[in-house]
């Protein structure tokens, strides 16, 4: 069985480079549609695109069916499959169009890399993703130790991913010219800041409570009065490796760079949680617990509607389809105490009006 095929590789440079250019695709995501072909072209011998048909695809995706993931053994997620076809589909769509392949494929055999309707809603269910309450995160930070720089550094990491629902890779890329304190505010600018789709967006620090708010005011003024720091440099900086008086690396204080991805960051996470005696949450988790925060505080639509930008989203549904899920426990308890309280008052018509106004613009373009 062939293991390449020069013409092949040289149509899907082609392809990569359509959707970085054409398509505005990031790197990961112009990595994942590789690995789907790189999959099928495994499982296709390595043949031509030339000679594809549609039979191909229907063999594909029985495949797909019986595959198993090396780390658990199970068969591929729903989610995994519908992704990985919908890359293919894709991929033939435009390869029908591109000289030399005009006269060998035809536009409606990549349908047969569609998945039937049932299989495509349980591959986009929306599931109960876990996230921390507020109160968890708060004792988290009260017992993470902060005596040494490195110590410091990492609470008010986990502090300033409460108070900014920032992404991990964000948090990775801050600066501390990014960081008004007199404004209680942190510019998201990405030509500097490693934001999701490159989006330049301000974040002003969410009411949370607690001291998380003291605890990067502490660490912004450490940085600036004893470490001499200025606002070019890295608002959590690296650690910085020595080596050790027993021979081994050891770490040594802060760099005065910042980290080349986000891998730190989750790994600082993780620790911090686990000595506190609670599951791992990643940063990202975070926004979710701020999101259901927002739901309960937020006296009005257009307050809402701040709370949504502030984690830049451009539309409000964004946060209340993404992160707006309630906890099933939650929802037991709002069920619960609705069926209890019988006495309850009715929605003023004001209230009312509200919601319907917000109902009409999700039902459209309105949020943006």
């Amino acid at each position: 069985m062939a293991k390449h095929n020069a013409a092949n590789a040289r149509t899907k440079r082609e392809y990569f480079q359509y959707l970085k250019e054409a398509g505005r695709r990031s790197e990961a995501s112009i990595d994942a549609v590789a690995k789907a072909l790189d999959r099928f072209e495994q499982a296709n011998g390595h043949k031509d695109f030339r000679k594809f048909h549609r039979e191909q695809a229907v063999a594909f995706k029985r495949k797909l069916d019986a595959e198993r993931t090396v780390r658990t053994g199970k068969p591929l997620s729903r989610a995994t499959v519908n992704s990985t076809l919908s890359a293919l589909r894709a991929f033939f769509v435009w390869l029908a169009g591109q000289p030399g392949y005009k006269s060998c494929l035809r536009y409606g055999d990549a349908d047969y890399f569609n998945l039937p309707d049932t299989d495509v809603r349980i591959a986009k269910a929306v599931r109960h993703k876990p996230f921390p309450s507020l109160e968890q995160v708060h004792h988290v930070l009260a017992v993470m130790p902060c005596a040494t720089d490195i110590e410091k550094r990492n609470r008010a990491l986990v502090a300033f991913a409460l108070l900014t629902g920032a992404r991990d890779g964000a948090l990775a890329s801050f600066r501390l010219k990014h960081v008004d304190l007199q404004e209680g505010r942190v510019d998201q600018d990405a030509r500097d800041v490693q934001t999701k789709a490159s989006k330049t967006f301000s974040t002003w620090f969410f009411p949370v409570g607690g001291n998380a708010l003291e605890i990067v005011r502490d660490w912004c003024t450490h940085l600036r009065t004893a470490l001499l720091w200025g606002d070019e440099d890295p608002l959590f900086p690296a650690t910085r490796i020595a080596l050790g008086e027993s021979g081994g690396f050891v770490a040594a204080g802060l760099r005065r760079d910042g980290w080349t991805n986000a891998g730190p960051v989750r790994k600082i996470f993780a620790d911090a949680f686990a000595s506190a005696g609670l599951p791992y949450f990643n940063p990202h988790s975070f926004r979710d617990t701020l999101v259901q925060l927002g739901e309960r505080v937020c006296p009005n639509i257009e307050a809402f509607k701040a709370w949504s930008q502030n984690l830049g989203h451009a539309r409000a549904m964004t946060t209340l389809t993404s992160y707006g899920t309630l906890a099933p426990h939650r929802q037991a308890e709002l069920i619960r105490g609705m069926a209890a309280d019988q006495t309850a008052p009715a929605i003023y018509p004001a209230t009312l009006a509200q919601v319907m106004g917000l109902l009409q613009k999700l039902g459209g373009k309105g949020l943006a």
